[in-house]
């Protein structure tokens, strides 16, 4: 496709690392991936951490498909999308009888799971009567149905994730800090979209060939100036946010033409216009200098952050005249020697 500019193919080199549906190769990607590749073959407790949208989920996947218990079950469950009445019942199942309305027997979660993983998404909102339950599960690997009182023994190894801080929760006394320091035992930390900006032409180029496959429909490419426009984007819905307004964008696309989502686009063309664009780019490069205290080059500038070379933002600078404040000491100093 062109436009697009890709050191590998998506999946490239993964697909027997069961990482095939991780998109990216930057240096933020590839540390998280080389964490997974340490604790998946162990059993220990896993804690993904990131902002909504990083793909969390994705990350679960990898770390049961490249452990000891792949071709076993993967259950997943979100504790934010379950009612509080029926969390528990859909977590350790229940009796028939057991209350109201259960009608029936009911396998929960962590059965479903026996032998498996389990994938806990967004822990977070885990209500506090259920946590000391839960603990007992992670500690003792046994619980007992609703309704019941045999007790189950299982086999299950738990992937966490939440978008929230559990440390300050834990200080506001909304989580259990028994149960945190029992779900932290190996946390790993997804970085946002906007901190693995070289992978975003990838990342691009994948979602775009998927929709249109789905809907039939062609595109011959995404325009450079789209592609600079993706990248310079701030992402606050990070690659779900992507591949949103991707899908949408291949929606409107008519003959081959990639349409520009983005906000702040031109509504005649699909386009930025010229000043959004400049000015959204300007705020980027002004915010990753700030940052690094002005320092454009080495691993730790401005150009690493933004994922270009040093010299590519240096004539980005310049084209947009950015140069760096005189500071009040400098200005002391200049004066005091003309004197």
């Amino acid at each position: 496709m062109e436009g697009v500019n890709t050191v590998r193919s998506p999946g490239e080199g993964r697909h027997e690392n069961g990482f095939d549906e991780i998109i990216g190769n930057s240096p933020a990607l590839e540390f998280v991936l080389a964490e997974v590749e340490r604790v998946a073959p162990t059993d220990s407790t896993v804690l993904v951490l990131g902002e909504t949208g990083t793909g969390k989920e994705l990350i679960a996947r990898g770390i049961h498909n490249i452990s000891a218990r792949c071709g076993r079950p993967f259950v997943k469950l979100n504790c934010s999308a379950i009612p509080f009445d029926l969390l528990e019942s859909e977590l350790f199942g229940h009796e028939k009888g057991a209350f109201t309305g259960a009608i029936a027997q009911k396998i929960g979660r962590f059965e479903m799971a026996d032998t498996g993983t389990l994938f806990l998404d967004e822990i977070g909102d885990l209500p506090l009567a259920l946590q000391p339950k839960l603990l007992r599960v992670l500690q003792e690997q046994e619980f007992e149905r609703l309704g019941s009182g045999r007790t189950h023994r299982i086999n299950v190894r738990l992937v966490a994730a939440t978008h929230r801080d559990l440390a300050e929760m834990v200080a506001r006394k909304e989580f259990r800090s028994d149960l945190y320091y029992r779900l932290n035992v190996f946390p790993v930390v997804l970085p946002p979209l906007r901190e693995r900006r070289e992978d975003i032409p990838q990342l691009a180029s994948h979602f775009v060939e998927m929709f249109a496959r789905r809907m039939g429909k062609r595109i011959d490419r995404i325009p450079q100036d789209i592609l600079d426009a993706f990248v310079s984007y701030s992402w606050p819905g990070n690659v779900r946010e992507l591949q949103n307004l991707i899908e949408r964008a291949v929606i409107r696309s008519n003959n081959g033409v990639f349409a520009n989502p983005l906000p702040g686009k031109n509504p005649v063309t699909g386009t930025l216009s010229q000043d959004t664009f400049t000015d959204s780019t300007r705020a980027l490069i002004l915010r990753a200098l700030s940052r690094t205290g002005w320092v454009v080059g080495g691993p730790g500038g401005a150009a690493a952050r933004l994922g270009m070379k040093r010299t590519t933002l240096i004539a980005k600078m310049k084209k947009l005249g950015i140069s760096r404040p005189v500071r009040k000491d400098d200005m002391v100093a200049a004066a005091a020697s003309s004197i």
